[in-house]
């Protein structure tokens, strides 16, 4: 969206690294986990992941308010599933609620998106 919306180029080797660090976030969450607990752990993974993302993005992202975006959402999405996790009896109906909102915000930010050329 942010390449669309702010005619800004992400290169294909910046989004498979910060995939990476994403997909190594539960490699990092499950070697601290059995060591210091799960709650520390996820604590301590989610923001070593929010960061590392953030200092990244601030290399090719245009203006430090989008990366601050991007860090906030990245900090956001971690809280909720956390969230989720611990309702436990409650986790679906909350994760559908949440992920409806999310599907509607992008709709609703994306609606003045010219996507075909004319």
């Amino acid at each position: 969206m942010v390449e669309i919306m702010k005619r800004i180029r992400i290169h294909p080797f910046q989004y498979i690294l910060i995939g990476s660090a994403l997909i190594i976030y539960y490699t990092l969450l499950l070697s601290l986990s059995e060591h210091l607990g799960y709650n520390v752990a996820y604590v301590l993974s989610s923001v070593a992941t929010v960061i590392l993302i953030s200092l990244y993005s601030l290399t090719f992202l245009e203006t430090k308010k989008l990366a601050l975006i991007l860090s906030s959402l990245l900090f956001f999405f971690y809280s909720f599933v956390y969230v989720i996790i611990q309702l436990q009896d409650y986790s679906l109906l909350l994760g559908s609620i949440g992920l409806f909102l999310v599907i509607s915000m992008i709709m609703y930010f994306s609606k003045n998106v010219k996507w075909y050329k004319e």
